[in-house]
């Protein structure tokens, strides 16, 4: 299920857009301040965000440089064009004036999730955890930790295949492909340094050992 953050101090507007997306099948995350948007999105990653510009605290022109790497739909009164040419090259992707048509909004988010679809072959999200598989760096709620080659290719498989158990014979088999480095004797060490970096990054556990199977990723409560 994508998620998409409704950063939107307007209450009306924010419940209207909660129960419009949800309706779509889309996972809602609620801001209503700049300031508050900053914290949550430093601890969950949405797969797109809709952002008011008339924010207490920070504006959404001074939230918008802080959200990389995440579709980013302006949905506001200001009708000048000038505003909006600012903030389409300030990192914006699309921009949406109020008041809106519901369909209309639903299509932009469709046409924004596909795109980045189809730009992120080279990253895999899993729930708090992004991995680069060009720099082989790893975001945990956003916070960067550094992997070796074999924690890189259990941490590749597992993200591959969130919800399934991964056997420990089929782990090894796979991650060979990445690495000669993990053999049956040093995997259960492999993994718990993983997880211990993955505890310390993101204040939680990440893996779960399913016993006499192997390893899964543990789904968010």
């Amino acid at each position: 299920m994508k998620t998409i953050a409704v950063i939107d101090d307007d209450i009306y507007i924010g419940n209207m857009l909660e129960e419009l997306l949800t309706g779509a099948g889309y996972g809602v995350l609620r801001a209503y301040s700049g300031t508050e948007a900053v914290l949550l999105l430093s601890q969950k990653r949405p797969d797109l965000v809709l952002l008011d510009l008339m924010l207490p605290g920070l504006s959404g022109e001074e939230v918008l440089p802080k959200l990389q790497g995440i579709p980013i739909i302006v949905v506001s009164a200001k009708v000048d064009v000038e505003d909006k040419v600012k903030l389409l090259l300030g990192g914006a992707s699309d921009y949406i004036t109020k008041p809106f048509n519901t369909a209309e909004l639903l299509a932009r988010i469709a046409v924004q999730l596909r795109k980045a679809d189809g730009c992120a072959s080279d990253h895999i999200t899993a729930g708090d955890l992004r991995l680069d598989l060009n720099t082989r760096m790893l975001l945990v709620k956003g916070r960067e930790i550094r992997l070796t080659k074999t924690e890189f290719a259990i941490a590749k498989l597992l993200m591959q295949n969130p919800r399934q158990v991964i056997a420990k014979s089929l782990l090894l088999d796979r991650i060979s492909l990445d690495t000669q480095d993990c053999t049956e004797s040093s995997l259960k060490q492999h993994v718990s340094n993983l997880r211990r970096k993955l505890r310390e990054a993101g204040g939680e556990d990440y893996i779960e050992s399913v016993w006499g199977i192997g390893f899964k990723l543990k789904q968010e409560s």
